[in-house]
This record gives structure tokens, sequence and C-alpha cells, in this order.
């Protein structure tokens, strides 16, 4: 049972998706005009995912709470390992499937080679990819956590322990995951966040599977945590891994398209399985985690 002490809010709640709506409507505008979601070097991507932090900290404000009550506190060990090494871990598997498969080619000769003038080490494409993985793979998570804070402050730090105050975690993980995932649907359809060959309605339909079952991982790491730090890592990881890594070291097989990255089929479906894995284990909340 929830504690009915602190009973959810959801006249803030509401305030909180007015003024999400209204400060990405400016971002997705300026994208949208732009056809660009990565325009002016990224800073409309940093502008669209800091509006979703805005107006949870907003929010917060002029209801008279606290920002510390967003969950600040860094993570322990564990689980800051944890959320680092899962968007690994199930994107390893989904790209192993995909190669083992013949459904995409491993390596992707041509990536490799655009390493060399990338890396500027005047080493062979091998040597360069290797070196790039391996600082992209480590230090590259730092610069994508700060778009990342901007999301995670709003879903994870805000709108996840806010609903779970007197709902239960699959109601909690579903409303929340469901704002999570059109909020992103402007520059999906109209604009080039995936500049992909394949139907729009074949990426929503992934792209949606994938980020409902992320919502629900991240849900239940965050609540098992207390703090919104293991979303930031989780996030972070995730578009480093799937973006930076994985889907360029993947080369075309023919139809490899329909498979790979966020708008494909294999990961969306080895991220479901993960959620249900978690879902399983949801007694293992507190009843109620600030």
């Amino acid at each position: 049972m929830k504690s009915s002490s602190s009973p959810t809010s959801w006249p803030q709640i509401a305030l909180f998706v007015v003024l999400l709506t209204v400060f990405s409507a400016v971002f997705n505008y300026i994208i949208l005009r732009a056809h660009a979601l990565r325009g002016a070097g990224g800073l409309y991507t940093v502008g669209i995912t800091w509006s979703f932090g805005l107006a949870a900290m907003l929010t917060m404000k002029l209801s008279g709470r606290s920002l510390s009550e967003l969950g600040w506190k860094w993570p322990t060990a564990r689980y800051a390992r944890i959320s680092w090494l899962i968007p690994l871990a199930y994107s390893f598997i989904a790209y192993a499937i995909v190669w083992i498969t013949g459904l995409g080619k491993f390596p992707n000769r041509e990536f490799m080679a655009s390493r060399v003038e990338y890396m500027g080490l005047h080493a062979s494409p091998t040597a360069s990819t290797i070196v790039y993985i391996v600082l992209t793979g480590t230090f590259g998570i730092l610069g994508i956590m700060v778009t990342a804070l901007g999301e995670e402050i709003g879903w994870r730090g805000f709108l996840v322990p806010e609903l779970y105050k007197s709902n239960s975690f699959l109601r909690t993980v579903l409303f929340s995951g469901v704002i999570w995932t059109l909020v992103h649907f402007p520059v999906l359809i109209w604009a080039d966040y995936n500049a992909g060959t394949t139907p729009k309605w074949y990426e929503i339909t992934c792209f949606t599977v994938l980020v409902m079952s992320l919502s629900l991982i991240f849900a239940w790491i965050r609540l098992k945590s207390g703090t919104l730090w293991t979303g930031v890592l989780l996030h972070a990881s995730h578009n480093l891994y799937i973006q930076r890594i994985f889907t360029p070291l993947t080369a075309d097989a023919g139809h490899t398209a329909w498979y790979i990255d966020e708008f494909g089929l294999v990961v969306p479906l080895v991220v479901a399985a993960l959620a249900f894995y978690f879902f399983t284990r949801r007694k293992e909340l507190q009843p109620s985690v600030i």
C-alpha cells in the first residue's frame, strides 16, 4: 500500500506537463524549421532536453517545494555500475544477434576508415577504431550526460517519484512512459531524428516499444536507488553505445535499417525482454521513494 501522507499531486503533474509542452514547443519549432535536430552544433538538442528539466524545476519552485526532492545524491557504486553497464549489455546482445544472423554486417569498413582522419593518429583503420571505441565508450559518456541530465531531472527526478507516491509501479511506468514517448514524436515524424529508409509507421512502432520498455527499466532502478543520477547514467550510456558505437559499426546487408538502432526491431525486443525481467522484481521496491 502507498503512504497516504504524501499522495501524488496531480495539479503539479499537470503544471509540469503544461510547462514542458510550452518550453519544448520553442525548440521543436526551431528544429522543425531547420529540419535538423542537431543543428547549431547540437544546441537545439541541448535546448529541447533541458526544457524538460527546467519544467520540472519550475514546477517545484512554483509549488513551494525544494529542488532537493529531485534526488540529487550520487548512487552507490553498485547502482552507478549497473546503470552504466545495462545499456552496454543489451546493446551488445542486440547487435550480436544482428551480426550473427546476417541481418547486418560487422564491421563497417567505411566507418572504420573514417576513424583514421577523425582520430588523427596516422594509424590503421583497425587501430584507430579500437582507440575510438575505448575512448568513446569511457570518457564519451561525460559529454552526453549534459543532455541526459536535462531530460532526467524531468522524468526520473520529478515525474516518476511523484507518480509513485500513490500509484502502482505499472501505472507509474505507463503514465511516465507515454509522456516520454510522445514528446519525441514531433522531431521523429517531421524532423531528422531518424533519417532512415523504413516506413515512418514502422520507426514509430519500434521506437515506442523501446521507450516504453526503457521507461520501466529506468523507473525501477531510479526508485530502487533513490537517485535521479541512475537515470542520467542509463540514458547517457544508452545513447552512447547505440548511437556512437554499435550502429556505426554495423554495415548494411540489404535491409539492415529494419533491425538496428532505436527504430529497428531487434534492440526494442531485447530491451522489452529485459524490462519484463525488472517488472517481475517490482515487489522489491519500497512503497514510496522520493
